[in-house]
């Protein structure tokens, strides 16, 4: 069971309801409501004019888990622009069993935190509202983020775009972005190379990728993607274990993903009482990563570029990191990527096996060091 909000058109009141999902033989989950709990707070006329629904995908840094595997993708809350960091969302509540002391304990999936403490009590006799204690946080957020099936394309390529590790220019630390390469045709040209806020992942149901069936989307947020790409440069050990409760598959972010474990807490249901067989990072992207990976291997091209030939140029310099997704045929490249500008005309943009700067050949993992540390996260 679950909390869900819902406008009541008729008295302009926003309800909230006791929900459940009902899963049909052969068909989709359905939403059943199942009764009414109370109202959360008056709207104004103004305000429900204003209401719009779209798509949207939120997420905060900072946290040790996430949820970002979804069955819908609308959210209700407040974003103030196209994209953002000052989105407020309401509460989520679903019920996560009972405290020790026999009290209900419910889990706000929004604001990752438990609902249920006696100064949560006295609030919600306070003010009337059932509110968790992370209810003020601002989250960041995209609204109609791009989304992207990948039965619909030859090949896909999603990365965690980082800052880069060298340039002639300032190279200010900012948080991670998604970058996307689309191609229709296999080795043909790509119609989408660019970054991303946040993107959204459909595959097919049929592919079985976690325990609950109703999961056919999967939102790459930054967060998610750094803490994957970080796994795999540091070889740790990955997997994605499903709630024993609810199905959903977990997702590690912050200290518990740069240390494997065995005992996993929920994001969906917040429930603790799941246990992978030996100690993993657990993610989402990792079924993802590995079912639509038509190869696994990597290869280092056996290009060269001698960056002090272009001494007059300005230059940018990335360690390429493994793709999350890849769905082509042909190995990854992993090498040094480089863009190299004479003016304003780019007059290099490769990946290369070698990189000699200053007489010296650079190494790939200090410049993937120095990504890291300028990701803001």
């Amino acid at each position: 069971m679950f909390i869900e909000r819902k406008i009541n058109s008729s008295t302009d009141t926003v309800e909230l309801w006791a929900c459940e999902w009902e899963n049909s033989v052969g068909g989709a989950a359905k939403k059943v409501y199942l009764n009414k709990i109370g109202d959360e707070q008056p709207l104004n006329s103004e305000a429900v004019a204003s209401l719009t629904e779209a798509p949207a995908i939120c997420w905060s840094y900072g946290r040790t888990l996430g949820n970002i595997a979804v069955y819908s993708q609308s959210l209700v809350g407040r974003f103030p622009d196209n994209s953002g960091s000052d989105a407020e969302l309401p509460c989520d509540f679903v019920n996560a069993g009972k405290f020790r002391h026999g009290a209900d304990r419910w889990w706000c999936r929004t604001h990752q935190t438990h609902w249920g403490t006696k100064a949560d009590q006295e609030a919600f006799v306070r003010f009337g509202v059932m509110r968790c204690a992370n209810h003020e946080q601002r989250m960041h957020y995209v609204v109609q983020p791009k989304t992207i099936n990948l039965a619909e394309y030859a090949e896909v390529g999603v990365w965690c775009s980082m800052p880069a590790a060298l340039s002639t220019v300032e190279i200010k630390p900012r948080a991670p972005k998604i970058h996307v390469h689309v191609r229709p045709d296999a080795g043909g040209k790509k119609i989408i190379d660019r970054d991303y806020p946040a993107i959204s992942l459909l595959y097919s149901n049929d592919s079985d990728l976690f325990g609950a069936d109703e999961i056919t989307r999967v939102n790459i947020t930054p967060p998610s993607a750094f803490e994957f790409v970080c796994a795999l440069e540091s070889n740790r050990e990955m997997g994605c274990i499903n709630c024993s409760h609810c199905g959903y598959p977990h997702l590690d972010l912050g200290d518990f993903a740069r240390t494997p474990h065995r005992k996993h807490f929920c994001g969906n249901c917040g429930r603790d009482s799941t246990w992978s067989s030996g100690p993993i990072v657990s993610t989402p992207l990792m079924p993802l990563h590995d079912r639509y990976a038509k190869t696994l291997k990597y290869q280092t091209p056996d290009r060269q570029l001698n960056l002090d030939e272009y001494k007059d140029c300005s230059y940018t310099v990335w360690a390429s990191t493994p793709a999350m997704i890849w769905t082509a045929s042909r190995p990854q490249e992993i090498g040094i990527h480089v863009h190299v500008h004479a003016g304003t005309e780019r007059v290099v943009d490769e990946t290369f096996g070698e990189v000699i700067l200053n007489g010296a050949p650079l190494d790939r993992g200090s410049l993937i060091q120095k990504m890291i540390e300028r990701s803001i996260t």
